[in-house]
C-alpha cells in the first residue's frame, strides 16, 4: 500500500504533458515559431486591428500552477463584436450560444505556440436550418475575419 502511495505521489509531482492540437474537420491549426506570450500578445493586437474585441479569456495553467501542477500554457480567447452579435441574434437566437467564437492557444513541448480555431461557419452551421440566411452570411464573413486575425497573429 505504501508503495502505491509513493508511486502516486511521484506521478503527481511530474509535469503534466498535453497532446498538440491536430487538424480536424472545421478547424484551422497554425503552428508558429513564437513563444506562447508573444503569440497571445500578437493575437490581441490582430483582433483589435480586424474590428473585433477580446471578450473572454480562460486557461487552466495559472490555477494548476497554484495547486503545484505544471502543465503547458494554454488559453481560450473569445472574440466578437456587437455588430455580429445583433446580426446573429436576428438570424437565430439559439445560435448566439456559440458567441463569442474562440481562438485556442497552446504551448508545444519545444516552447513554441500553436493557434487554433473552429471556423465560424463550422460553429454556426448546426443552426442554419432554423435561421435566416444571414446567419451563414455573417458566419462566412467571420471566416474571413478570423483568417485575417490568425494570419496576422502568426506572422
Amino acid at each position: 500500500m505504501r508503495f502505491l502511495i509513493l508511486i502516486m505521489a511521484i506521478l503527481a509531482a511530474l509535469p503534466a504533458t498535453a497532446q498538440s492540437v491536430t487538424p480536424r474537420e472545421g478547424w484551422v491549426v497554425m503552428a508558429t515559431d513564437k513563444g506562447f506570450d508573444d503569440l497571445l500578445d500578437d493575437l490581441k493586437v490582430a483582433v483589435r486591428e480586424n474590428g473585433l474585441a477580446v471578450v473572454t479569456q480562460a486557461g487552466p495553467t495559472g490555477a494548476a500552477r497554484a495547486r503545484g501542477i505544471t502543465i503547458p500554457e494554454n488559453r481560450v480567447v473569445g472574440v466578437f463584436n456587437n455588430l455580429y452579435a445583433v446580426r446573429i441574434l436576428e438570424a437565430s437566437v439559439p445560435a448566439m450560444i456559440e458567441a463569442p467564437v474562440r481562438f485556442y492557444l497552446t504551448e508545444e513541448p519545444d516552447g513554441t505556440a500553436t493557434l487554433s480555431y473552429k471556423q465560424p461557419s463550422f460553429v454556426f452551421q448546426p443552426y442554419a436550418l432554423d435561421a435566416t440566411a444571414d446567419l451563414m452570411v455573417a458566419a462566412e464573413e467571420l471566416d474571413a475575419v478570423f483568417d485575417a486575425i490568425a494570419t496576422a497573429a502568426t506572422r
